[in-house]
């Protein structure tokens, strides 16, 4: 991992970023990322999802940690960091609980975020923003694509309006009570589970 992680930090291009995978043991950093997911839903034995979790605007190390045993737990494509230093760090590994073993990790660092959403448009998936606006999907009402792009804002800040620009879509969760922002980790995990259970749990029931 030490020596994936230095070559992270001497990236530039895109391109290359792209293919920087720490997902199960004895793979390697250079496999293509569709073959990875499909490689890795017949390893694991799990469906092969089609979300994509992108947290690269996320920098506290717990939050990142449960996301990242949340997306693994409910089987997403992959988990999208804005360093890979995170998983060294010893409150994401107290909240993944070694989930970063078994799910592909990709470094996407924030201000890389607009190409690589460009770039998974291109590859058919529909970029959707946890955010609060005007023109927002109540999430009990939103029907996944199978392709989906999850991007979650910033602790503090949410999703920059540069970014905004990018979403196919928004959504938000519905609350009833008088504090309106929940935690990130637990936003995206509500979305993370409404997407599993659209895609992954009613397929297998009409198997």
């Amino acid at each position: 991992i030490g020596s994936h992680l230095a070559e992270a930090d001497s990236q530039t291009e895109w391109t290359d970023v792209q293919k920087k995978i720490i997902p199960w043991k004895n793979s390697t950093p250079s496999l293509d990322l569709e073959m990875a997911f499909q490689d890795r839903a017949v390893k694991l034995g799990k469906s092969n999802s089609r979300l994509i979790v992108v947290a690269s605007l996320i920098d506290k190390p717990t939050n990142l940690g449960g996301l990242c045993r949340t997306s693994e737990i409910f089987g997403a494509s992959a988990l999208v960091v804005g360093s890979l230093h995170y998983i060294q760090d010893k409150q994401f590994q107290h909240l993944s609980v070694s989930a970063e073993q078994w799910l592909p990790l990709v470094e996407v660092k924030p201000s890389q975020l607009v190409d690589y959403l460009q770039q998974k448009k291109t590859e058919g998936y529909t970029i959707i923003g946890v955010e609060q606006t005007a023109k927002s999907f109540d999430l009990t009402e939103y029907c996944f694509p199978e392709k989906s792009l999850l991007l979650l804002g910033n602790e503090h800040e949410g999703i920059p309006a540069n970014l905004i620009h990018h979403l196919d879509v928004c959504v938000e969760i519905p609350q009833q009570g008088i504090i309106r922002s929940l935690n990130v980790h637990v936003s995206g995990a509500l979305l993370i589970w409404e997407y599993t259970r659209q895609q992954v749990i009613k397929q297998k029931q009409q198997q």
